[in-house]
């Protein structure tokens, strides 16, 4: 028994208690951040609705490098789809918006990622009465999407302010600050990987099974 209890002192809490220690720490820059992340993707959202010459000049643009005739053979597959998804999510948001820049530059990440929330905003904008229906479920898929995102925006947050401010933490050098900046990354990384499987998940199921049955009861 004492042997037990030493090893559970020794590996220290489990992964998420730690990680909602992590966010408690940092509740204003968490706070910060939803504010950030959902508000600039409704201004998006505003923009294409009033000006819909946005939303079609995106639609070209998703029709143009396939992705809209992808998102069409995948559909009726929503195992495959939502692989597809997550990859995606993982791979072009979450790795080449956020990470990534951010491993570079301090606060790289935030900045990308805004871009990317207008224009997600943009190409939501619904122009038809059936594209009102879509957001319905949609909705959901976006708030878990854009939940995970959040994670690594503070983990870049983190990882930025740690790297030029070492001191705050109590780290000597700058490179110290990075490392420690690199491991609360990581620890937000996990939760955010688990919602980014439930959001893929959520959309391919979504889009294949409840679109057509609600657009006939609403439309």
């Amino acid at each position: 028994m004492t042997s037990v209890a030493s090893t559970r002192h020794r590996s220290g809490p489990p992964l998420w208690r730690r990680t909602f220690r992590l966010i408690r720490d940092n509740a204003r820059a968490y706070a910060w951040l939803n504010v950030g992340a959902y508000g600039l993707t409704a201004v998006g959202f505003v923009l294409g609705i009033v000006f819909p010459d946005l939303n079609a000049a995106r639609a070209d643009a998703l029709e143009n490098d396939g992705t809209a005739g992808l998102v069409q053979e995948l559909v009726l597959t929503p195992p495959l789809f939502a692989l597809v998804i997550l990859a995606v999510n993982i791979g072009k948001v979450g790795l080449g918006f956020i990470v990534l820049p951010s491993l570079i530059v301090p606060f790289a990440g935030l900045g990308l990622f805004a871009y990317f929330a207008v224009e997600t905003g943009i190409t939501l904008a619904p122009t038809s009465p059936v594209a009102w229906v879509q957001l319905i479920p949609h909705s959901l898929t976006l708030i878990i999407e854009l939940q995970a995102y959040i994670l690594l925006l503070l983990g870049a947050w983190l990882l930025g302010r740690h790297w030029l401010f070492p001191r705050t933490i109590g780290a000597p050098t700058r490179r110290r600050g990075y490392l420690r900046g690199l491991q609360r990354m990581g620890l937000l990384a996990v939760p955010a990987l688990s919602l980014l499987v439930i959001g893929a998940i959520w959309e391919a199921i979504s889009l294949r099974y409840f679109i057509h049955p609600l657009a006939e009861w609403l439309l």
